[in-house]
């Protein structure tokens, strides 16, 4: 059905991709007008401007399936905890091995990003032990 309308869909796709480019541009009009002192200047190369329509649609299709493929994660997690909370007794051995594996993973990953945050954020905790 989308081929019977394929001169409209090629269209549409180049409308996008002059009104993406049409947008860098102006994007990069503006940031070169800022001064050098501004805060939120940015320093684009040029040849961006000619990325732009092709990276915009990627960006988009990448977002939307990553968003979609989340809810279908949250959808299936959600589903299997309310089925185990309805089927699972308080007090069995799948219980216990669930804590365990649950704290075991949990410890790890405590673990690794305290290592994380003293090897990345180590010049600023130095400084703040001085004081």
């Amino acid at each position: 059905m989308l081929l019977y309308r394929l001169d409209w869909l090629c269209n549409g796709i180049l409308v996008l991709m002059a009104l993406t480019l049409v947008w860098a541009m102006i994007a990069y009009y503006v940031n070169s007008r800022r001064s050098e002192d501004d805060p939120s200047k940015r320093n684009y190369h040029p040849l961006a401007i000619f990325f732009a329509p092709i990276t915009f649609p990627l960006i988009i299709v990448l977002s939307v399936s990553f968003f979609i493929l989340r809810v279908l994660t949250y959808g299936v997690f959600l589903a299997l905890f309310i089925l185990a909370l309805i089927f699972m007794p308080t007090r069995t051995a799948a219980h216990m091995g669930l804590r365990r594996t649950t704290m075991s993973i949990a410890d790890r990953l405590l673990e690794i990003n305290t290592h994380l945050v003293r090897f990345f954020l180590k010049p600023w905790i130095d400084e703040s032990e001085k004081i």
